[in-house]
C-alpha cells in the first residue's frame, strides 16, 4: 500500500481550498527561482552546534532511514558511504541504487563500523543516535575524530530529548522542519537548485492533499496511533499529540485521542479502550526489534483480546495499516495524510 501525507500549514481560520491554492501559487515561484549555488566554507547552526564546511563531503554516513532517503531524493546516491536504522524498504525509485549502499546495521550502529566508513559528514534522524548521550556517539566523539555532524531538525527543534526516549515535544511538528533539512543538505552538498526542486515538489503534493480533502467530515473522528509494543499485550507506544500522526489528524480535521506531549508515550490498552478510538492505526515495517513491530501480529492481537476486540473499531474493521515511515518526521509523512483519509472515507466514518 502505498501512502501519502500532507502537512496542514499554519494559517489557522482559512479554508483547506484556500490554503491549497495559496501553496499550489507559491509552489511555482519557488520551483521558478533559481537558488544561489554554495559559497565555502559553510557554516551551519543545527541543534545547537555551528557546523562548518569547506567543501561539499564527498562521503557520508546516514544513520536513520529518513536521512538516507533525503539524500537519495537529492541525487547524492554516489556519496553515501554507509547507512543504518531502517523500518522498512527504501522508496521503490530507490531500490538499485539503495542496494549497492553499505548497510552497517538495520538498527542502531557501532561508532567504531560509522568510523571504518571514513565520513566527512554524519547524518542523523534521531539525537538519541547521536547527540548528547548518542546510542552510536556524541557529536563531541566524532568532532574529535573532525567529522561533522548533522542531526535533523525535525528532532530538535522546539523538542526535549533530555529524559531519554522519544522525547517531548514543545509545539506540533510541521513538515517545515522536514523542508528545512531538505535545503540545508542540498546547501551543505553543493546542490541548492535539487533541493529547491524536491521541496517544490512536496508542497505540491502537500496543496494537492490538502484540496482533495476539502469538506470531508473528519472533525468528529477519533484516531489512536499504535506503532508498536515492548509486549503485544502490553502497554503500547502511541502518538502523543504534537509528532507527525497528530499533524496528519490536524490537517483531516480528525482528533488524536493521545493528549500527552510525550512523542510516543507508553499507554495501556485499558485507557485507549475507555477513550474508545474511532479509528485505530497500525504501523507497519520490517524492523524486528519488539514483537509488535509486526503488523500482523497487532491485527491478531486487535481481533483476539476479549477486551480491545470488543472496541466498535475493531469489530466494524476500521483499522488503517501505515508505513512506520508515514508516522516519522520524514518525507513520506506526505503520505500519511492521504491513507488515514482514504480509510476515514471507506469507513463512512466522516459521513
Amino acid at each position: 500500500m502505498t501512502m501519502r501525507v500532507w502537512v496542514w500549514p499554519f494559517w489557522l481560520g482559512k479554508t483547506a481550498a484556500t490554503i491549497a491554492a495559496f501553496l499550489a501559487c507559491f509552489t511555482l515561484g519557488v520551483a521558478n527561482a533559481a537558488a544561489e549555488a554554495t559559497r565555502y566554507p559553510l557554516t551551519i547552526q543545527n541543534c545547537g552546534l555551528s557546523v562548518t564546511f569547506d567543501k561539499a563531503p564527498q562521503r557520508v554516513v546516514s544513520i536513520g532511514q529518513s536521512s538516507t532517503e533525503i539524500l537519495l531524493s537529492l541525487g547524492l546516491a554516489d556519496r553515501i558511504a554507509g547507512t543504518a536504522v531502517w523500518f522498512g524498504p527504501v522508496l521503490p525509485r530507490f531500490a538499485t541504487e539503495n542496494a549497492r549502499i553499505k548497510r552497517l546495521a538495520d538498527n542502531d550502529p557501532s561508532f567504531e563500523s560509522v568510523v571504518a566508513r571514513e565520513p566527512e559528514l554524519v547524518t542523523a534522524q534521531y539525537e538519541w543516535h547521536v547527540g548528547p548521550n548518542g546510542s552510536v556517539g556524541t557529536r563531541e566523539q566524532f568532532s574529535k575524530l573532525k567529522i561533522p555532524t548533522y542531526i535533523s531538525p525535525a528532532d530538535c527543534v522546539e523538542k526535549d530529548n533530555s529524559g531519554g526516549g522519544d522525547g517531548v515535544r514543545k509545539q506540533m511538528f510541521g513538515m517545515d522542519l522536514v523542508y528545512q533539512e531538505i535545503r540545508e543538505l542540498a546547501e551543505i552538498f553543493g546542490v541548492a537548485d535539487r533541493g529547491e526542486a524536491l521541496v517544490a515538489g512536496l508542497r505540491q503534493r502537500e496543496a494537492d492533499a490538502i484540496a482533495a480533502v476539502a469538506g470531508s467530515k473528519a472533525r468528529d473522528v477519533s484516531v489512536v496511533f499504535w506503532f508498536s509494543s515492548k509486549d503485544v499485550k502490553g502497554d503500547a507506544f502511541v502518538a502523543g499529540k504534537n509528532g507527525p500522526p497528530a499533524y496528519i489528524l490536524k490537517a483531516l480535521g480528525a482528533r488524536n485521542v493521545i493528549t500527552t506531549a510525550e512523542e510516543w508515550p507508553l499507554v495501556s490498552w485499558e485507557s485507549i479502550v475507555a477513550a474508545d478510538p474511532s479509528v485505530i492505526v497500525i504501523a507497519r515495517m520490517d524492523r524486528r526489534r519488539f514483537p509488535a513491530d509486526d503488523p500482523a501480529v497487532k491485527l491478531h492481537f486487535l481481533q483476539t483480546d476479549p477486551v480491545v476486540g470488543a472496541l466498535k473499531a475493531v469489530r466494524d474493521k476500521h483499522v488503517v495499516v501505515m508505513d512506520a515511515q508515514s508516522m516519522n518526521p520524514s518525507i513520506r509523512t506526505i503520505d500519511g495524510i492521504e491513507d488515514l483519509a482514504n480509510g476515514i472515507k471507506a469507513f463512512g466514518a466522516a459521513d
